[in-house]
């Protein structure tokens, strides 16, 4: 599952530039990726890691607006991507994550 996070917060004046900043650098801190200059996505490994990090993510500057949307790794996969007029292959889906700890 994929979380994308996009916003557009506003950045008139110097406060409102480093409280935008701030959001994304908290983005940045939870392991997100950034997709455009206010889209970010990560890899999670069930519905419920978005979940824990609301609290963080609804923290908005103010007259800002967020948007949160969960794709499953098949739609993620299944997106089209352009640069100019020229199609660039997209991220392949990705493969169940093992972890294993041990001594």
């Amino acid at each position: 599952m994929w979380a994308l996070v996009m916003f557009d917060l506003p950045t008139k004046t110097k406060t409102q530039r480093r409280e935008a900043t701030q959001y994304r650098n908290q983005l940045l801190d939870l392991g997100f990726s950034q997709v455009q200059l206010s889209v970010y996505s990560k890899l999670l490994v069930n519905a419920s890691g978005i979940r824990a990090m609301l609290p963080v993510l609804r923290n908005v500057p103010p007259n800002g607006e967020v948007r949160i949307l969960r794709l499953t790794d098949q739609q993620w996969a299944s997106t089209w991507r352009y640069y100019g007029d020229r199609e660039i292959p997209n991220h392949q889906q990705p493969e169940q994550l093992l972890l294993i700890i041990g001594d």
